[in-house]
Parts: structure tokens; sequence; C-alpha cells
């Protein structure tokens, strides 16, 4: 049975206080008790200092293009020229010329409406257990980017798929099979064993979220404002919901409170969060946000959903019923995943920020606020530190603790490719066409490959491998070096 949308009262955009809490049950026009001061007025900025592993001029849009492999502390010639860089931007992209413009340009444009005018160490990351899939956005829903495993030490292609048209999402790897879209708006289905294609499935527009895997059915959003579950083994369609505007958050899987339904949440272009049953699409409940989403729902402490959107608002909503539990206002658009660890949310925004902040709390944790750049990828998270890549062509880290920089990692391009946290490596794309790995202790570097396409898809880690699909189609399968 359809729920009514759980709505509020129309945001009075500008009038309120940047960076606060807004106690849920109090209407949205009056201030409650206690009101805090803007929280950039109060929390100190952390400025980066330029180190052996941070070169000077990191916040420079301007940088070197590295052009060699290098294999912990080994160079070694590189056959492939670099790359080129992202490309203009678009809208229509079946329509358009490739390469295609990264994902992130896609979601920056679209929130772009016109506006008015001392801690204790965090608790430990609880890390998921070793994976042999990667069948869920981020790795699991609480979206920590984490994998509880050593990374090979030197990386080699072990075998490449192309796809057709340019890849901007995540793959989804489970029952022996990858599961990844396209800019074209196909869905591919390959064998991770025989290396063939088993089905491909055509919707109306592009893909731009992530695939996810639960009970041999495919759960995926389309830019033609439908999502979709499939059988994993045909391709075919199973059930489809329409929504007013398209899907380019990936889907969470969860099992309903107190029971055995498989619930799928997943986020649109409209502003609806959905719960759905994920055996007929029958909607469980809705919550209605201000405007776009784009990153998908965490889930934490399997009662809660939290995630970000173009309202400038971090959601936290009851897992249950889709209610409204706390709210958080920032400075700027959320374009994409938010990442937890125990109760905490951690998130970039175009404000050139990396908040922490407590699902149910009453202030900020902390502000990360280095340079002129805004912050488009997920974060990963870890014991000790936070993963962010950003428009300044460099992935940050972050100390967990108290938002203050642990270092800077620079790259030849723009760092759109969310992050995956190993338990002695950060793997990561970029924009100049190369996957890098670096030491999480201190950004040195351990090995970087030259894939020769824009990487604006997020790495996955299946089965021993690193799977990303490239600007130009190709779906790479990365194994360790011989």
């Amino acid at each position: 049975m359809d729920r009514p949308l759980q709505s509020r009262a129309p945001r009075r955009r500008g009038l309120r206080p940047t960076l606060h809490r807004r106690h849920p049950a109090m209407p949205m026009s009056i201030k409650p008790p206690g009101l805090r001061q803007p929280a950039a007025a109060l929390l100190p900025q952390p400025a980066v200092e330029s180190g052996p592993d941070s070169p000077a001029g990191w916040r420079s849009e301007s940088g070197s293009s590295p052009t060699s492999l290098k294999l912990r502390g080994a160079e070694l010639p590189q056959s492939m020229p670099p790359h080129a860089g992202s490309t203009p931007s678009i809208f229509d992209v079946r329509r358009s010329i490739f390469p295609v413009l990264p994902l992130i340009t896609l979601l920056l444009a679209a929130c772009d409406k016109p506006q008015p005018a001392g801690t204790t160490p965090p608790p430990a990351a609880k890390a998921p257990p070793a994976l042999t899939d990667w069948p869920v956005t981020r790795g699991g829903p609480q979206l920590q980017g984490r994998v509880a495993a050593a990374l090979f030490p030197a990386p080699a292609i072990e075998w490449t798929h192309d796809l057709g048209a340019p890849c901007v999402a995540e793959a989804a790897v489970a029952e022996g099979a990858i599961v990844v879209g396209d800019v074209m708006g196909n869905i591919h289905c390959i064998d991770l064993a025989t290396r063939k294609p088993c089905w491909t499935h055509e919707t109306g527009d592009t893909i731009q979220a992530a695939p996810a895997i639960s009970n041999g059915r495919v759960f995926v959003g389309s830019g033609d404002e439908s999502f979709l579950a499939l059988d994993l083994k045909t391709g075919d369609k199973i059930w489809s919901v329409q929504g007013g505007e398209k899907f380019s958050s990936a889907a969470s899987i969860v099992t309903a409170p107190g029971g055995s339904a498989e619930w799928v949440l997943v986020n649109g272009y409209d502003g609806i969060t959905r719960c759905l049953l994920a055996r007929d699409g029958s909607e469980v409940w809705t919550y209605k946000t201000d405007d776009y989403i784009n990153g998908t729902p965490a889930v934490i402490d399997g009662r809660l959903v939290a995630f970000g959107g173009c309202d400038k608002v971090i959601h936290v909503i009851n897992l249950a019923d889709g209610k409204l539990v706390n709210e958080v206002v920032t400075d700027a658009q959320i374009t994409n995943s938010v990442a937890t660890s125990g109760t905490t949310i951690y998130c970039g925004n175009h404000a050139n920020q990396v908040i922490a902040t407590e699902a149910e709390a009453e202030s900020l944790k902390w502000i990360y606020q280095p340079g002129d750049f805004p912050f488009f990828t997920a974060p990963a998270v870890d014991d000790a530190h936070v993963y962010i890549g950003s428009r300044d062509k460099s992935l940050h880290a972050i100390q967990r603790s108290d938002g203050k920089p642990a270092w800077t990692f620079k790259t030849g391009g723009r760092v759109e490719s969310s992050p995956l946290a190993f338990d002695d490596a950060i793997v990561f794309g970029s924009s100049d066409g190369r996957l890098y790995a670096a030491n999480p202790a201190d950004g040195t570097e351990l090995w970087r490959l030259d894939l020769g396409e824009d990487l604006t898809a997020s790495p996955v880690y299946a089965r021993g491998r690193l799977i990303i699909g490239g600007g130009k189609g190709t779906l790479f399968v990365i194994a360790p070096s011989k």
C-alpha cells in the first residue's frame, strides 16, 4: 500500500544560520533554544602545510602530470601517454561525442539552481569482513569504502572488456558476475570466470548509479526516471518504479527492522528517498526533501538512514518509518554519498568543506576546509582517517579525531573517483587516467597504473581484483603483477 510522503513546510532559503542543527519537532521558521552561531565562526579552519607528500601549490588548478609507473620506489618506463584530462560539459549524453564529461560535472550543473543570497579519539571504524564479492556500492550500507584486506604490492591489467560507451559509476560483483552501467543507458553483465558478456539490458538514458546485487537480482536506477529490478541470470526486468526525475543514486539493501523482508533504499533527483520491498518494488515509505539527491542512503546502527542533498542538508531519518530524526544545514550542495562509522557521518560539499557530525547530536564534530576547490567524491574511512578526493587534483587524508589534515596526495588531474581504504593502502582514480595506491599512514605513493582513460568511476575490489570502468568505455580488471 502506498503511504503519504513525509514532508515539511517549504524552507526559507538564506534565512537560517549556516551549519546548525534544527530540532525536528520544531517549526522551521522558529529558532530552537540554544541555537549555535555558524560553525564556521566557531571551529578552527585547518591549514594544510606543504611537505614532501603534499607538494607546494596543491591548491592550484595547474599541476604536474607524472608519466611513469612507480612501484614502491622503482621507476619503470611508461608506454602510455599522459591522459588529456576532463572534457567539456554536456547534458544529453546519449547524443554527445566521446569522451564523456565526468559524472561529477553533471551533478554540479544539476545542483546549480539559483540561490538567494579539544576532542577525544573516535571509536575504531568497524571494518567489514574480508570481501570476496562487492555486491553494493562502497562495500556495504555504512558506505565506508573499506576493504579488510591487504592490497597487492604491484598491479597489472589482467583483462579488459569493451563496454562501448564511457563508464562513470562503480561496478557491482556478486554470484560470479560483474554488473556495470554506461552513459548510453546500457547495463552490462559479464561473467567473471569466462570474461564473456552474459547479457545487456538497455534503458532509456544514462546510467550514473552503481548497481546493487542481492538474491539473484540487480537493482539499478536510470536517467530515464525509472528504478529497476532485473534478473541477474537473464537481465530481464522483474519490476520497475517510476520517479519524477532521474535516479543517480545507488541503492542500499537492508533487512527490515525486526523482520526478514529485504528492503531497497534509493534516493532520486525528484528529492524523494524511497524504501521499497525488494520482492516486488512496492512502497514501504517515502521521505521528501526540497531538492535533488545524488548520494546513496547510508544506514547507521540498523535503525537510521543518513544522506546529503542539493538542499545543503544532511538528513537523518528513521529506517523503520522514514520519519525525520535530525538535520544539519551545511554551506553548500552535497553531491555524493556520505560515509558513516558508528554514529558519525562524514561528507564533502561544494563549499570546499569536509564535515563530521553525529547523527543525533546538537553540535558538529569538526569542519575541514583547506582551500578553494569543492569535494565531489564519497569519503572512505578507516580507524584513523577520512579520505576524500577534490577538484584540486588531490586526495586528502583527514584525522578522524579532530578534522586536522594528515596528508595530501597530488595527481595530474581532478580526483572525482571515490577512494577505497585497504588495510595498507588507499586506492583511487584520477582524471589524469591513472589508478593510484598511497600509504594510509603518510600518503607516500605505493604504485600507479596508467589506464589511459579518465577515471571518474570508483574502483571496487572483488575476488582479489580491482575493477574500474574508464571514460572511453573500457572495463579494467586489475590483478597482482606476476
